[in-house]
């Protein structure tokens, strides 16, 4: 395999910059949960491109969130990278990120992974305890919660009635 110098971005139209510059950020993981990215999370919202300067988009998962600093700066390296050596990130909070962001894709590594995801539209009544979340090792829906915080601030803390297993969910917003 031959490797050297990404090819400059600088001869790219609009288009194909923003193409390139969200094919590259998509990659990029999540310090927090290392099997997502941030476009699985829905925390990369937008690349837009105005005279070769290339911004990206994202919103943190809660307006507190320790890890978009160095998703920031992780999202800056991937793009110089590439070859594209213009590139700012921009962290929005408006719209407020929503768990319904997460990809399907994103649902599944976070089960496969022990967390259990949110349901999609799941919102307020999760928030006040009239659903039930099921075991991402078991299955059961058997399960309660043990805290409201678990091993980050944006998932609370359940155990497994079936399993006896305690397991991360990640929160709904």
């Amino acid at each position: 395999m031959v490797t050297g110098p990404a090819p400059s971005a600088g001869r790219l139209g609009p288009d194909d910059l923003r193409q390139r510059a969200w094919r590259v950020a998509a990659q990029v993981v999540d310090p927090e949960i290392p099997v997502l990215t941030i476009a699985d999370l829905g925390v990369l919202r937008s690349i837009d491109v105005t005279e070769g300067r290339v911004e990206v988009t994202i919103t943190p998962t809660y307006s507190g969130c320790p890890a978009m600093n160095m998703i920031a700066l992780e999202i800056e390296v991937a793009l110089r990278g590439a070859g594209i050596a213009v590139a700012c990130v921009r962290t929005v909070l408006s719209p407020a990120w929503t768990t319904d962001w997460l990809t399907e894709d994103g649902r599944r590594k976070l089960r496969e992974y022990g967390i259990a995801p949110p349901k999609p539209g799941g919102g307020r009544r999760l928030l006040f305890g009239h659903d039930t979340i099921a075991c991402p090792r078991c299955g059961s829906d058997d399960t309660h919660l043990l805290s409201e915080f678990g091993s980050t601030a944006c998932k609370a803390l359940w155990r497994c009635a079936a399993c006896q297993e305690p397991f991360d969910y990640f929160k709904c917003h």
